[in-house]
């Protein structure tokens, strides 16, 4: 359920259900995608092709419940209802069983899935498609999976995007894709995984989102915390982010130039946002993703029933899902944006919010 979009925007259900089934896709993906169809229903909300006011209510079936045709995946021990007693190094198993105080880590592990992050898309989706209308384009991509490592062309953001969807593992670099899908497939042969290093630029950003009174309203805090909160994120920068703390000041800060009546930036080091709110450049994120952590050669855990040593428990596993959260991420950021935005310019309807959003760029000009 999504609240507080405006009346009279369109959005189109197949452009939802495209975000969708991009989060499908990807090398390395496992078997769950061929299970799982993501049908997208919209059950309120929307009239005619047009949001309407009220909150926004879309649905996705999971299909994968556990029924016989999944003990190729997962065969239940006798008597074990799919206990999960091994939990997984690096998964919410363990911690989770500490929690709530569990020695099967089954349903902590269930609601702890990515699985989740299909409605994440799907409301980040919506909010794309508003932002779009207000001039605010967002791009996600891989810029690195394993050791392989991306250099794409930054400078045409519809190019990279077509670039990007053209590949595989969502890398807009041709000839580093390749070398990506040749290290997931030489992982699969070990029973291994690998994570990577993924982007989204979000261009045509309004300078003023955010603010700097207060902790909690301040950009970056929300867009790192938007992405930090994905499954197996470990690490999230905005512009130069970690490599801008071993340089000098000279070479971090952005110069601000007057030209062509008006204000300009010849570097983007800041990755669109100072002290706390956009500053009108391409807002850039990156996110560092670890390997997925289910492993079809398990590590070393112990049984929580009979503390004896014991392999980890294997779960349905894909060996690779950077490309995919390349598109989660998108849906972070578009919602943090859009919230920041109407937070701005606020209005009950289309007409209200871009006449807002026109009135307060036509100030930003006069500065």
């Amino acid at each position: 359920m999504l609240e507080g979009l405006p009346a009279g925007f369109s959005l189109s259900r197949e452009a939802l259900q495209a975000d969708l089934d991009r989060r499908r896709r990807g090398y390395g993906r496992g078997g769950r995608m061929r299970i799982e169809g993501d049908t997208l229903e919209v059950l309120a909300g929307l009239r005619g092709g047009m949001t309407i006011g009220s909150p926004l209510l879309l649905q996705v079936k999971n299909a994968d419940h556990w029924t016989e045709a999944m003990d190729a995946w997962n065969p239940a021990p006798a008597g074990s209802e799919r206990a999960v007693t091994r939990p997984r190094p690096g998964h919410a198993d363990l911690a989770g069983a500490y929690k709530y105080g569990t020695r099967d880590a089954r349903d902590v592990l269930e609601r702890a899935s990515a699985r989740s992050t299909v409605a994440r898309v799907a409301a980040g989706g919506a909010c794309k498609q508003l932002l779009l209308e207000m001039g605010v384009r967002l791009v996600g991509h891989v810029l690195s999976i394993g050791e392989e490592r991306a250099d794409p062309d930054r400078s045409d953001l519809a190019a990279l995007a077509q670039d990007a969807e053209a590949s595989e593992v969502r890398c807009a670099d041709v000839e580093a894709s390749a070398r990506m899908v040749a290290a997931i497939k030489a992982a699969q042969r070990v029973g291994d995984s690998l994570g990577g290093v993924l982007e989204v630029i979000a261009a045509g950003v309004p300078p003023g989102l955010g603010g700097a009174s207060e902790w909690d309203v301040r950009l970056d805090g929300r867009l790192a915390q938007a992405v930090m909160s994905i499954q197996g994120i470990k690490g999230v920068e905005i512009g130069l982010g970690f490599s801008a703390a071993g340089l000098p000041g000279s070479r971090v800060h952005d110069p601000i130039l007057y030209g062509d009546g008006r204000l300009l930036r010849p570097t983007n080091h800041a990755g669109g946002i100072e002290g706390g709110m956009s500053n009108g450049e391409p807002v850039v994120v990156r996110a560092a993703m670890k390997p997925i952590p289910t492993l079809a050669r398990p590590l070393p855990s112990v049984d929580l029933v009979t503390k004896q040593p014991a392999d980890a428990a294997v779960e349905r596993t894909d060996s690779c899902v950077v490309p995919a959260a390349a598109v989660v991420a998108e849906a972070a950021v578009a919602f943090v944006l859009l919230d920041a935005l109407l937070d701005k310019v606020g209005g009950d309807s289309r007409a209200e919010t871009l006449r807002n959003l026109r009135g307060y760029l036509e100030q930003v000009r006069d500065l």
